[in-house]
């Protein structure tokens, strides 16, 4: 019976070239010829002793595309969840019915990501195109995220939809396109399917990702996030200090009882974890 470790990527696992991590890394994500994504080695081995304890699913807002530019240099993961859980890869396939049920589960905010649209598309602070993800939600960056934040936040109807503002992007969703919901949906899957799971384990550094540590048994966040939201009462709290990736990997291998075999070689020289 395999513990299941749901984990976003961005600011989780991996790391944007903006994010000092040090010079121990590897890249694992190249766009237009460019290296834009890494991992620590630490991060890396510990990666792959815990896909070995458990069944890693990637749970991401990135689309097909962008998640498909991410190399982490261990085993495909069988599965992933990307488009904010919307679509469903397996073995790096989409599953037609998966993306059907999503489409589904947010008839009803249709008309509402229409009116969205046309707002983003007026905003005077939006910096890039809106883009619409699969008919999924909708997609746009701006230079002042929080004002825009703010515009669509009066003329919508938040009972339908949630805005949420990463960095100067911004987002439009359906209440019920979150990370939590296609996490249930998932488990529900495996058990359909007679596929019996151990602990479920969760981690996720921004508000995307609290209804996904809600659903897990034990989850994992950043101190800092913390400070904008309330963490679920099962969440061990890495303080900013430690390198969030490093210290979510070691503790699942603390708690799968696999932490003796972590002083290893990469590269030619010793790691110490």
């Amino acid at each position: 019976m395999k513990s299941v470790f749901f984990t976003d990527l961005d600011n989780t696992i991996i790391y944007s070239c903006r994010h000092e991590i040090g010079r121990d890394k590897l890249c694992v994500e190249l766009y237009q010829g460019r290296e834009v994504s890494f991992v620590t080695i630490k991060t890396w081995e510990m990666l792959r002793q815990v896909k070995e304890r458990a069944l890693l699913i990637p749970v991401t807002t990135r689309t097909i595309e962008q998640y498909d530019r991410i190399q982490l240099k261990v085993e495909t993961p069988e599965y992933a969840l990307v488009c904010n859980g919307g679509i469903l890869l397996e073995k790096g396939v989409e599953n037609p019915v998966w993306y059907q049920d999503s489409l589904a589960l947010t008839a009803d905010c249709r008309e509402e990501l229409k009116a969205a649209q046309l707002l983003m598309e007026r905003d005077k602070n939006r910096s890039f195109e809106v883009r619409n993800i699969r008919e999924l939600f909708l997609f746009t960056k701006s230079e002042k995220p929080e004002k825009s934040v703010e515009y669509l936040e009066k003329r919508l109807d938040t009972e339908h939809v949630c805005i949420f503002q990463n960095g100067a992007k911004v987002y439009v969703l359906p209440k019920n396109l979150n990370k939590g919901a296609a996490v249930k949906r998932f488990l529900q899957k495996l058990q359909r399917e007679g596929q019996e799971t151990g602990t479920v384990y969760a981690a996720g550094d921004s508000g995307f990702d609290i209804s996904m540590l809600q659903q897990a048994q034990i989850s994992f966040a950043p101190a800092a996030l913390g400070n904008s939201y309330k963490l679920p009462e099962q969440t061990l709290v890495v303080e900013d200090q430690e390198m969030f990736s490093e210290a979510v990997l070691r503790r699942i291998l603390q708690q799968t009882g696999n932490i003796h075999n972590l002083n290893m070689f990469c590269g030619g020289k010793e790691v110490e974890i």
